[in-house]
C-alpha cells in the first residue's frame, strides 16, 4: 500500500503556503466552505496523475497575482523491500504560465506519461454528476484515465491515436479548402488509426466487463440491494472493424471535414433495473451509482497494481441517507482500502459514524 507521507503546497489555488504530514488510514479534512479542502485533494490527485481533476488548464491553479505554483509530495510504500521511511519517493510539480515540470526524486520526466500509473489514485467528488448528466466526453475521460493508470500501453496508444485523429481531421479540412481529395493519403491515416482504435476498443471492452460485477456488488451494498446497476459499453466497433467503418464513412467525413465515427465517439450507458439513470434515477441513486462505479475502478486498480490506490473523497455524503453513509464508511474502513482522505463540512456526523465502527481516524482542521 502506497501512501502520501508529506504534502506541501505553494501558491496553489487559495493556499499561499501549506504543509501536512500524513500516515496510513483515514484522514477527515474539516473546515467551512471556501477554506480549500477540495484544493488539498486536487493537489494530491495532481501529484499522482500530472493534472488537476477540476481545471482544464494548469495555469488556472496558480494563486491569483502570482506567477507560479509548486507541489511537493512524499510517497512511501512499506511493502517495498527497497524502500526506507527516511527516503520516500518525492514528486515535485512546478508550473508557470509557460511551463510545467514534474520530477521524481530530483529527476525531471521527459514525458509525463511515464509518471501516470506509478501512484494510483481515485477521486470521488460532487462534480462527478457530470458523468451522468454530461456528454460522452466525460465518460470517455473517466475510462481513459482509469485505463491509463492500469496500462502504460493503453496510454501510449491513446496518445498516438489522438494525434492521428487531429492530423486526419486537419487533412479533411485542408482537402475541402483546396477543392481536391487524395484518397491514398487519407488511407495512410486510416490504416494506422484502424490498428490503434481496434486495440483501444478491446481494452475498453475488457475493462467494462471487469468493472460491471464490481459496480453491482458495491451498489448493492450501498443501496441494500434495492436495484441492479449496469454499465453498457457503446461503440461502433462492436458492429464492424474500424477499418471498415472508416471506409464506409469516408463520404460523410469529407462533407463534415472531420472523422465522424470511431473510438473517439464511444460512450457508456448507466442503468438501474434497465432504466436510464440519467432520466429516472433520484439524486441518492445517482450518487450511489457514481460512488459504486469509482469504488469498482479502485478495486480494479488495486488488483492489477498490487497496491491500494490513494482514495480521495470530496464532500460525498451530501444527498445520501444515513443508511448509505454508514454503508459507505463501512466499505472504506475495511481492506483493501488503505489511505483515505475525505472532506466534509459536517465533521461531527462523519466522526460519529467512524467511531461507531471503531475506525481509527484523524481530523485535520483548516479552520484553525
Amino acid at each position: 500500500m502506497t501512501y502520501l507521507s508529506n504534502l506541501a503546497l505553494l501558491q496553489f489555488k487559495n493556499h499561499a503556503r501549506f504543509q501536512l504530514s500524513l500516515g496510513t488510514g483515514i484522514y477527515l479534512i474539516a473546515g467551512k466552505n471556501g477554506v480549500g479542502k477540495t484544493n488539498l485533494l486536487d493537489a494530491v490527485y495532481y501529484l499522482c496523475s500530472c493534472k488537476s481533476y477540476f481545471q482544464a488548464t494548469d495555469t488556472a491553479n496558480i494563486q491569483h497575482n502570482r506567477d507560479f505554483f509548486r507541489l511537493d509530495g512524499s510517497f512511501y510504500d512499506p511493502a517495498d523491500p527497497h524502500a526506507a521511511p527516511d527516503s520516500p519517493d518525492v514528486i515535485t510539480i512546478k508550473c508557470t504560465p509557460r511551463k510545467k515540470e514534474i520530477s521524481r526524486n530530483g529527476q525531471t520526466y521527459d514525458k509525463l506519461s511515464a509518471h501516470v500509473g506509478l501512484l494510483p489514485v481515485v477521486l470521488i467528488t460532487p462534480d462527478d454528476i457530470e458523468l451522468i448528466k454530461g456528454g460522452s466526453e466525460e465518460r470517455r475521460k473517466l475510462i481513459d484515465m482509469s485505463l491509463s493508470q492500469l496500462d502504460g500501453v493503453y496510454l501510449q496508444t491513446l496518445i498516438r491515436y489522438n494525434k492521428l485523429l487531429l492530423q486526419r481531421n486537419a487533412q479533411l479540412k485542408h482537402f475541402a479548402e483546396l477543392g481536391y481529395f487524395d484518397a491514398e493519403l487519407l488511407a495512410t491515416y486510416d490504416a494506422q488509426m484502424a490498428t490503434l482504435g481496434q486495440l483501444l476498443y478491446e481494452k475498453r471492452r475488457n475493462l467494462t466487463a471487469q468493472i460491471t460485477p464490481l459496480l453491482q456488488q458495491y451498489y448493492k451494498r450501498l443501496s441494500a440491494g434495492r436495484e441492479v446497476a449496469t454499465c453498457t459499453y457503446k461503440s461502433a466497433l462492436s458492429y464492424a472493424p474500424y477499418a471498415t467503418i472508416l471506409q464506409q464513412r469516408r463520404t460523410n467525413d469529407r462533407e463534415a471535414q472531420r472523422t465522424t465515427e470511431g473510438i473517439h465517439r464511444d460512450d457508456w450507458v448507466f442503468d438501474l433495473d434497465g432504466y436510464a439513470l440519467k432520466k429516472f434515477g433520484s439524486q441518492g441513486q445517482q450518487k450511489s451509482y457514481l460512488i459504486a462505479l469509482k469504488l469498482a475502478l479502485f478495486c480494479l486498480l488495486q488488483h492489477h497494481k498490487n497496491t491500494a490506490p490513494i482514495l480521495l473523497l470530496d464532500d460525498i455524503f451530501d444527498k445520501l441517507d444515513p443508511q448509505r453513509i454508514a454503508a459507505l464508511v463501512q466499505i472504506i474502513t475495511a481492506p483493501p482500502f488503505g489511505q483515505v482522505l475525505m472532506t466534509d463540512t459536517q465533521t461531527e456526523r462523519v466522526a460519529q459514524i467512524l467511531q461507531q465502527l471503531s475506525a481509527t481516524f484523524q481530523v485535520v482542521s483548516l479552520d484553525e
